[in-house]
């Protein structure tokens, strides 16, 4: 399972949980933003994040409205011990996706 972000999203949550303002250039820029982010974030402290061996970051681009009004768009897919239930993937899942809104939306 993949998530999508924006690459804003990510610069928004570094910056209040950091107060750096990032330049997010490549899908290695932004795994290291996550990881970031993981850690200053109560998810760490989850049963789910025990479990989590990596996240896969790629890069995608969305057009909106024409070839040159795109948005940059990040895919996360968590890659977890294989023991792991699928329940477990989408509750940490869900997880994430509610930090970036949360984040994100001032709380």
């Amino acid at each position: 399972m993949k998530i999508k972000v924006e690459k804003e999203k990510i610069i928004e949550i570094v910056k209040k949980l950091e107060g750096i303002e990032l330049v997010l250039e490549n899908p290695g820029d932004a795994k290291e933003a996550i990881e970031l982010i993981l850690r200053r974030t109560d998810l760490f402290n989850s049963d789910h994040y025990k479990k989590l061996k990596d996240v896969n970051v790629t890069s995608t681009q969305e057009y909106k409205t024409s070839a040159v009004d795109y948005q940059i768009m990040f895919l996360l897919e968590p890659i977890f011990d294989d023991d792991v239930t699928i329940d477990a993937k989408a509750a940490f899942i869900k997880d994430l996706q509610m930090l970036f809104n949360k984040k994100c939306n001032g709380d």
